[in-house]
C-alpha cells in the first residue's frame, strides 16, 4: 500500500471502537481492584473440604438499566448483578467464592463503566466473593447509542455431602419467607409498561419517585443464608426471581409435596400494589411475574421454624412462616389457588 493510501486509512476509533479508551478504563479498574488485569481470574479450593461440589450460575439485571439510565444512576446495578447470581449460588448451600462480569456497551466511558464497576465490586463485597474477572466490549453496531447490556457469571463451594436440593422436604415443613428489598431485578418489562408508559404513565416528581423504589438493589442474602445452614439444618432453598414464587418454589420440591402459601402472612412493598393497579395487573399475574415481597424461601422442620425465624431477624431483614408442605400433586398453591405445578 502506498504512502498516499495509508494517509487516508481509517483506523478502529473510526468504526466507534477506542482502545485508548479501553486502556484508561482497565487502569482504572485495577486500582478499584487490584486482581484484575490478567488473562484468567484464579481460585484456590478452601482447605478441609473433602468432596467438594462446584456450583456455577450466570444471570443479567435485564430491563432495569433503562431505571438506572433514566434516572443517572448506575453505581447500583452492579450489586443487582452480582445478587442476582450469588442468591441463586447459596439455594444449594454453597458459598460464593469467584465472580466474573461482561459489560457491553456502544461506547465506552471512563466514568459510566467506573460506576458500573465500583457496585459489582460492592456487591462482591457483601457476598464475600472475589471479582476475579471479566470482559468489557465497545460495539457500537450491536447496541443503539447510550445501550450497554450486563451480565455476571459466579462459582460457589459446598462439601458433597451438604448439597442442599430439597430431597428431605416432606408434608408438614415449615415455609419460612425473607423478606424482598423490593422488584429486585426481575419483571422490569412488565413494571415499566404499567408504571411509566401510556396515559397512566407517571410523570416529573412522581415519576423520579417510582424510578427510585423500582432502582432499589437486590438484597444479598448470601452472610445469613450461610450462617443458617451452619446453625439449623435446612431442608430446601428457593430464590424468588423471574416466574415468582409459585415458579421458584416448586423447582425444590420432591415429588408428591406441595407448597401452600398464606399471602396474608407477610406484608408486601407499596411498589406492588402501585403496579398492580396502574396496570391493571391480575393477582395471579403479579404472583407469577414478581417476587411479591418475599426474596427468599428456606424450608425446614416444623420444629426450627421459630428458631429459623428469629435468627434470621437478627441477622437481616424481616421474616416470617409463609406456608406449609402437604402431601398432594406437586406445585405451589397461593391463597387456595394452584399457581404453578410440576
Amino acid at each position: 500500500m502506498s504512502a498516499s493510501n495509508y494517509a487516508s486509512a481509517i483506523s478502529y476509533k473510526d468504526s466507534g471502537v477506542d482502545i485508548d479508551e479501553g486502556d484508561r478504563f482497565v487502569a482504572d479498574l485495577k486500582k478499584i481492584n487490584p486482581s484484575i488485569g490478567g488473562f484468567g481470574g484464579y481460585l484456590s479450593l478452601p482447605a478441609g473440604v473433602k468432596r467438594p461440589k462446584l456450583v456455577l450460575s450466570t444471570d443479567g439485571v435485564g430491563s432495569k438499566i433503562l431505571v438506572a439510565q433514566e434516572l443517572k444512576i448506575l453505581d447500583t446495578i452492579g450489586i443487582d448483578l452480582v445478587a442476582m447470581v450469588v442468591n441463586d449460588i447459596i439455594t444449594s448451600g454453597a458459598r460464593p467464592m469467584a465472580f466474573l462480569d461482561y459489560y457491553a456497551t456502544n461506547k465506552l466511558t471512563r466514568q459510566e463503566s467506573s460506576e458500573i464497576i465500583r457496585g459489582i465490586v460492592a456487591g462482591c463485597k457483601q457476598a464475600n466473593c472475589q471479582l476475579v474477572g471479566g470482559e468489557t466490549a465497545e460495539m457500537p453496531g450491536v447496541y443503539p447509542r447510550g445501550g450497554f447490556d450486563l451480565a455476571g457469571f459466579g462459582v460457589g463451594i459446598v462439601e458433597g455431602s451438604q448439597v442442599i436440593d430439597g430431597r428431605r422436604i416432606k408434608p408438614g415443613d415449615a415455609i419460612i419467607g425473607i423478606a424482598s428489598s423490593g422488584v429486585h431485578s426481575n419483571g422490569f418489562s412488565l413494571a415499566r409498561k404499567a408504571l411509566l408508559e401510556g396515559k397512566k404513565g407517571a410523570k416529573g416528581a412522581k415519576r423520579k419517585a417510582v424510578l427510585e423504589q423500582l432502582l432499589k438493589p437486590t438484597a444479598i442474602y448470601v452472610a445469613p443464608i450461610l450462617k443458617l445452614i451452619a446453625k439449623i439444618r435446612v431442608k430446601g432453598i428457593a430464590h424468588i426471581t423471574g416466574g415468582g414464587l409459585g415458579g421458584n418454589l416448586v423447582r425444590v420440591l420432591p415429588k408428591s409435596a406441595q407448597a401452600i402459601l398464606y399471602p396474608t402472612r407477610w406484608e408486601q412493598q407499596e411498589i406492588f400494589q402501585l403496579i398492580a393497579r396502574n396496570g391493571p395487573v391480575s393477582e395471579k399475574e403479579m404472583y407469577n411475574v414478581f417476587n411479591m415481597g418475599i426474596g427468599m424461601c428456606v424450608i425446614v422442620d416444623r420444629k426450627d421454624a421459630k428458631e429459623t425465624i428469629k435468627f434470621l431477624r437478627r441477622s437481616m431483614t424481616h421474616a416470617e412462616e409463609i406456608g406449609m408442605i402437604r402431601k398432594g400433586k406437586t406445585g405451589v398453591t397461593i391463597d387456595g389457588v394452584m399457581h404453578v405445578s410440576a
